[in-house]
């Protein structure tokens, strides 16, 4: 990873899902972060679930949130579900967390 990709990783760990105690990044939401040669980053992520009640609102604070950080141009989420979602996705701190280990 380079430096603003970190950053950006950085930035993702301080957004959680509101109904699991855990970071969309260690929940493993985010499937791909793209940095272009211009510091435009597309974000490929997904939700817990189609119907998730925060569709509308976590991208945009994702988006926002990138867009905030000094380095960054532009920032664009792309959700998606394929492939959908599932505990086996998290990283080994957030089963730890939640108690799956």
């Amino acid at each position: 990873m380079n430096v603003l990709e970190n950053k950006i990783v950085d930035i993702l760990k301080t957004i959680y899902d509101p109904e699991i105690p855990v970071d969309i990044y260690e929940l493993g939401l985010i499937y791909e972060v793209k940095i272009d040669s211009n510091n435009n980053v597309d974000i490929e992520m997904t939700l817990t679930s189609p119907n998730c009640p925060v569709a509308e609102s976590m991208p945009k604070e994702v988006e926002d949130k990138v867009k905030g950080h000094p380095d960054v141009n532009d920032a664009k989420v792309n959700i998606v579900f394929d492939p959908p979602w599932d505990k086996d996705m998290m990283s080994e701190e957030a089963k730890l967390e939640l108690g799956f280990l």
